[in-house]
């Protein structure tokens, strides 16, 4: 797995401080701006954040790389509604010997994890034995039509993806561009954060929350899984039961 922050808005701490400031003054926004020193961002950031006001944190986003990650992972990623996805396609990708992900428990029973292997070297020759049928058909049609052959082979190939992708496994190996507003940023580490997270997503969540707190660290310096950010575990019954062991967690996570 690889997570790497591509952008920001810059100055992000500022440009929060500036949007809040604007609510309760009537001065215009560039002298709100410029008379913001670092010290006076920091405090107001962390008045901010103390007291829950997060809209205006939606001035802010971040965007990243995720790369390295299953199909299983990005299905749970793209269920945060509030950001922008792009990811790479099996529509137009070629898959053939397509990288997947192995599940640390799998990979550390031997016997999994040879079953495990196994179905995937499987499914990949499944995959390209379906598309090499399927362009065969594609082409002939296409060149029927007056296509020439070396465009009807092109042609033919990713309409043979479009269905011979429904063969690959969630353990699919694939890479994704993510853009997200503070706010809801937030809310995807409330929840990914958690120790009931899945595996995977929680360790995406995690290297994105490093990364945000080297950005803007009074910003994020409460953010974390509800535990961290809230004080309290919302799991009821189901709680992990490791407060003070997340709370230090995250402590160091953000500071590291």
């Amino acid at each position: 797995m690889k997570v790497t922050l591509i952008t920001h808005t810059p100055e992000p701490e500022k440009v929060i401080a500036t949007a809040a400031k604007l609510c309760y003054s009537s001065s215009d926004i560039g002298s709100l701006y410029e008379g913001l020193t670092d010290d006076k961002v920091q405090s107001f950031i962390e008045m901010l954040v103390s007291i829950g006001h997060e809209s205006i944190m939606e001035h802010v986003t971040f965007t990243f790389g995720v790369e390295g990650v299953s199909r299983a992972c990005t299905h749970q990623l793209v269920r945060h509604r509030i950001a922008s996805y792009s990811q790479k396609s099996q529509r137009y990708v070629n898959e053939n010997g397509f990288e997947f992900i192995t599940p640390p428990e799998i990979a550390a029973v031997p016997e999994a994890k040879e079953i495990f292997d196994e179905e995937m070297k499987r499914l990949a020759d499944c995959y390209e034995k379906l598309a090499d049928v399927l362009t065969v058909k594609h082409k002939a049609e296409l060149i029927a039509q007056g296509i020439d052959e070396k465009t009807a082979a092109s042609k033919a190939r990713k309409q043979a993806n479009e269905d011979a992708r429904f063969i690959l496994p969630n353990a699919c190996e694939t890479k994704i561009v993510v853009t997200m507003n503070v706010r809801s940023l937030f809310n995807f580490f409330k929840h990914r954060c958690c120790n009931r997270a899945q595996w995977e997503i929680r360790a995406v969540a995690d290297e994105m929350l490093r990364l945000c707190s080297k950005a803007a660290p009074n910003v994020f310096k409460n953010a974390g899984p509800s535990c961290v950010m809230t004080g309290r575990c919302p799991e009821g019954k189901m709680t992990c039961g490791k407060f003070k062991e997340m709370q230090e967690k995250y402590k160091v996570l953000k500071n590291g």
